[in-house]
């Protein structure tokens, strides 16, 4: 039976994104309790709206850190697994910038059930350090801490990068299914931007009926399009509060929250589009 359709009771998910405010460690740190409790809303906020998964993210970490401190991990296990008891969908975890190992033992100690890895195969620049794809060692280690169920989502040619890798889109969309990626991810170039269409065309004519997911910029102007190749989406800026301030890495800030209402706009965009 289709993984993906296992976990999310569709083949076709829409996963929303719960960006966690500044954790331990940073400055802006509010102390748990506020981040737990505008996580919290958001978590409402995104179920009720009727999307069918979702991810956890240090998203307002920031300077990111490749791989995470042990306060992250703390908080993100403790965040995750209160999450986790108070909703019926699956939840994910993604650790920026690329610490699949905190990831996978969140997800395995919380019960999550999937992670979202930004480097998988490719080698990439970021301006907090090198990124170099190690797949072998994400399954390695996968095996070691007994997470066969946990699904790993992968981003190629990921958003905020500069490749180093000499493979192309279509290498890199073909090394991650051989592998061991269980979905594809394809990104604009910064947050908020969509991916190009001629980019998930060619992704979906290279691996066939594998996964894709959209996993920046989708909103209700592009959904049409951006479903008519792939078959999930991950999202969370277009559904917050507020307005875009390109300047900065996130482009919404951390005091605003998802909108219901936009949620289900978008929802109701999503299946219309997957049904013509």
């Amino acid at each position: 039976m289709n993984k993906i359709k296992i976990i999310f009771k569709t083949k076709r998910p829409i996963i929303g994104v719960i960006h966690l405010m500044p954790l331990l460690g940073y400055k802006t740190y509010r102390g748990l309790d506020e981040i737990f409790n505008a996580a919290l809303q958001d978590l409402k906020a995104l179920e009720s709206g009727g999307v069918d998964g979702i991810i956890v993210e240090n998203n307002y970490d920031v300077p990111h850190k490749i791989f995470v401190d042990p306060e992250t991990i703390v908080c993100m296990t403790y965040l995750t697994t209160e999450i986790v008891k108070r909703t019926k969908l699956p939840v994910g975890i993604s650790v920026l910038w690329n610490d699949y190992k905190a990831a996978l033992s969140i997800a395995k100690i919380s019960g999550g059930k999937f992670i979202r890895i930004p480097v998988f195969v490719d080698d990439v620049n970021t301006q907090y350090g090198n990124v170099f794809g190690e797949a072998n060692k994400v399954i390695e280690y996968k095996n070691k801490i007994k997470a066969k169920g946990i699904l790993l989502f992968t981003d190629i040619h990921v958003k905020h990068a500069k490749i180093l890798s000499k493979y192309s889109l279509k290498d890199s969309a073909k090394k991650a299914v051989q592998e061991g990626s269980d979905g594809i991810i394809i990104t604009g170039k910064w947050t908020g931007n969509a991916p190009k269409l001629d980019d998930l065309a060619l992704v979906r004519r290279t691996v066939g009926l594998f996964p894709i997911f959209v996993g920046s910029g989708a909103d209700l102007k592009n959904i049409k399009d951006l479903t008519s190749y792939a078959d999930g989406v991950i999202v969370s800026t277009s559904f917050k509060t507020g307005k875009n301030n390109m300047k900065n890495v996130n482009i919404r800030g951390e005091e605003e929250r998802i909108d219901r209402e936009k949620v289900i706009k978008f929802v109701r965009e999503f299946i219309k589009a997957i049904n013509l």
